[in-house]
């Protein structure tokens, strides 16, 4: 199993400078994978800071040099996919490769009310689809066109491709909802959460969720199971607490770090003391 943090792009994490920062410290820290949520605003009547995530990424881009970096996870129904391929393709050439592309449909809904975008589930899961073919199709490298119910691009070649001609793409799910796990079984990996927030997914759910994405799996290629959840910093205790999700099937951990589990100065002590190893 490997260990990856989580944090939100506002608030106390919303400078680039300081979770470059924070990024160092993890990959010293022992950590695989540093992942930032992908937000414009959260909830009517905040005002607090936020950063744009690829700004951010490319910061952690150039302060680290092992772990994997991403996004945990970007709402593909409100951001043009051609931008978007854009962007991790240029992230990952600025990482040597070390990008990881986690997507969904988006939350909370407040998000897309705010600006005007699609909130209806049923649009967003159909731009969602649609992106994820222009995405995979933009990077080929190969000439490229769409025509889609939400999306249409004329022939185009897209360059350059990713180092390692395609970036992994892990794709969000609330459980017990089988369509988003359809999905993601079509591409590289699944970041499963309960559909009862603030409920948490069990082992047994897990194992309830691989079994049935088998179903839909093609091929022998690898593919990852993200579970997130938070660890103390007692590496036993944390141990204690991971170790049935990776019997379970989990490959990957992904720890929360944000200001409602603790301050920041708790969540750096946290990310210092590293995976529950």
């Amino acid at each position: 199993m490997k260990f990856a943090l989580n944090f939100p792009n506002f608030g106390d994490y919303s400078n680039p400078k300081v979770l470059a920062e924070l990024a160092r410290e993890a990959e010293k820290a022992g950590w695989d994978g540093f992942f930032l949520w992908d937000h414009m605003t959260f909830e009517k009547g905040s005002n607090i800071p936020f950063v744009d995530p690829w700004v951010a990424l490319s910061a952690i881009a150039m302060k680290t040099e092992n772990i994997s970096i991403g996004t945990w996870v970007t709402p593909l129904p409100r951001r043009r996919p051609w931008k978007v391929a854009r962007e991790t393709v240029s992230i990952d050439h600025l990482s040597d490769g070390r990008l990881i592309l986690g997507v969904g449909l988006g939350a909370p809904d407040y998000e897309f009310i705010a600006y005007g975008e699609d909130v209806d589930p049923r649009i967003r899961a159909q731009k969602l689809d649609e992106a994820l073919q222009i995405l995979t199709g933009l990077w080929s490298g190969e000439l490229f066109k769409f025509n889609g119910k939400h999306y249409n691009l004329k022939e185009i070649t897209f360059l350059p491709q990713p180092i390692n001609g395609h970036i992994p793409i892990w794709v969000a799910g609330m459980w017990p909802n089988k369509k988003p796990f359809q999905r993601a079984a079509r591409y590289d990996g699944v970041c499963p959460i309960n559909a009862n927030i603030p409920d948490k997914l069990t082992p047994s759910d897990l194992r309830d969720i691989i079994k049935y994405m088998e179903k839909y799996r093609e091929g022998n290629n690898k593919f990852d199971i993200i579970i997130a959840g938070e660890t103390p910093l007692d590496s036993e205790k944390g141990v204690e607490i991971v170790k049935p999700y990776a019997e379970a099937g989990a490959t990957w951990w992904n720890e929360y770090i944000n200001g409602w589990r603790g301050s920041f100065k708790e969540m750096r002590e946290r990310i210092r003391k590293g995976p529950p190893k």
